[in-house]
């Protein structure tokens, strides 16, 4: 069984702070990268940031010096902290999950159900 359980979000002020976490769970699943993504109204799901198994990151340009985005790999958990919230954050923020089920190579990606982030100005 598959659990990817986020919580955090929430509404915030222009300016305020927010995190986010996302626990993941499956018995036998090999987790390699995990990451948020985010889908404001009318627009395309985007990537916001990542982290690999051994540490490396990856921040969109949208979020770079804000965002801080870190995991536990002791209990498969990923934490996203928002500073410096701006309106244009604004959006449901998704938790993603991606590896293989040995012995099978193939990659498998999981999200979460979503949470809303609401930055007013």
């Amino acid at each position: 069984q598959v659990n990817l359980l986020e919580s955090g979000g929430g509404l915030v002020q222009d300016g305020g702070s927010l995190r986010l976490s996302c626990e993941f769970s499956a018995r036998g699943f090999r987790l390699n990268n995990m990451a948020w993504y985010r889908q404001a109204s009318g627009k395309q799901r985007e990537l916001v940031a990542s982290i690999t198994l051994d540490g490396s990151l990856v921040y969109s340009n949208a979020v770079k010096g804000r965002f801080t985005i870190t995991r536990d790999n002791a209990d498969n958990t990923v934490t996203l902290q928002m500073d410096s919230l701006k309106p244009e954050d604004t959006a449901v923020y998704y938790c993603n999950a991606n590896g293989i089920w040995p012995p099978s190579t193939l990659e498998t990606h999981y999200w979460g159900r979503g949470t809303q982030v609401t930055v007013s100005s």
